[in-house]
């Protein structure tokens, strides 16, 4: 049984969780990590206790709450989910620590964005099992000491740089996530594939693990949308041509840039003449938030080599050119573009 905080959506939870491996053993494309966590874990269960905090840092999608749910499962144990955002108060926490039984893990997504006073208790708690609950106000207030049954808490952040040096250093196993490489997300396309009940033969496998930016959540997301195309559109059949089809309705290409990701790489060829410009031109141009630029399309552009940050603005590279079939200038311009928004 696990605990969920009512903040995180349930169908989307139920939606990935349907595919998520459920043990160690299944969890492919991150031997290290897999490799280090089993030896906590054995180590943890010999000597009858809790395993050791927990901290998982890595881009979304790679299968941090995954892990952490697996944690669970092979101490058999349950699962207390929540998020850093949805903890604004310290007496948010203490509500959640005070309810847990001996053992059960907490999975904090997004810990990095943890409240101040909330962060401070949590080091009490993950030291001493102890909370301090604060009676009162001013100079009469009362700090009650409450214990909590020993647990562990498994951190998740995308941002580990955000992550404070005390709490960091309170975990007594970190790991970071690496983007998978095509063939083990090929693996986890098939075995998605089956237990959803289609047939999927070796090469369409590959084609969309090619085309998921090394992210399993992702492989997942176009999994499903291979099978609708495939059942509103060719009677359920899925082939190398079927999948082709269906990811290029849903504009992702044959190396995994989607709608926005292009839209980026022609407006800084375009419109600026492969740059460089500034991060708010560059957004407004194209009608998103900086956010959601800087977050969602810059790092897998950066990761290809279509894309350069520099301190003068982002510039597009010979190979993005390239890629949208463009001549680049034969003598650029390399002056910024002005950007009244910040750069």
């Amino acid at each position: 049984m696990s605990a969920v905080d009512p903040l995180v959506d349930p169908a989307e939870l139920a939606s990935e969780a349907a595919l998520r491996p459920t043990t160690l053993a299944e969890f492919g494309g991150q031997p290290r990590v897999s490799d280090q966590l089993g030896l906590v874990l054995d180590a943890a269960k010999h000597r009858g206790t809790v395993p050791d905090h927990v901290l998982l840092s890595g881009p979304p999608g790679l299968g941090k709450t995954t892990l952490a749910m697996i944690i669970a499962a092979e101490m058999a144990t349950p699962i207390r989910i929540s998020s850093g955002p949805a903890i604004q108060h310290a007496g948010d926490l203490a509500a959640i620590l005070s309810g847990l039984v001996e053992g059960e893990v907490l999975f904090l997504d997004e810990i990095h964005r943890l409240a101040r006073p909330a962060e401070e208790m949590l080091y009490l708690a993950m030291e001493d099992f102890r909370v301090d609950v604060v009676v009162g106000k001013g100079p009469g207030a009362t700090a009650i000491p409450i214990d909590i049954p020993p647990f562990t808490l498994v951190g998740a952040t995308t941002r580990a740089g955000m992550l404070p040096g005390p709490l960091r250093d309170r975990f007594g196993f970190t790991a970071s996530l690496d983007f998978y490489d095509t063939d083990a997300l090929a693996v986890i396309v098939a075995r998605s594939a089956a237990m959803l009940g289609l047939r999927l033969d070796d090469a369409s496998a590959a084609e969309i693990a090619g085309r998921s930016r090394g992210t399993p959540r992702i492989a997942n997301r176009l999994l499903r949308r291979v099978r609708d195309f495939s059942q509103v559109r060719h009677a359920g059949r899925i082939t190398h041509q079927t999948v082709d089809l269906a990811l290029r309705l849903y504009e992702v290409d044959e190396i995994g840039l989607d709608r926005l990701d292009r839209a980026v790489l022609q407006a800084i060829c375009g419109k600026f003449n492969g740059g460089p410009v500034g991060l708010s031109t560059l957004a407004i141009s194209v009608g998103e938030e900086t956010e959601t630029v800087e977050d969602v399309a810059e790092p897998y552009l950066v990761r290809q080599g279509f894309l350069m940050r520099t301190p003068r603005g982002r510039v597009a590279t010979p190979a993005a050119w390239e890629h949208l079939g463009l001549t680049p200038p034969q003598n650029p311009t390399r002056q910024v573009e002005p950007d009244l928004f910040g750069a």
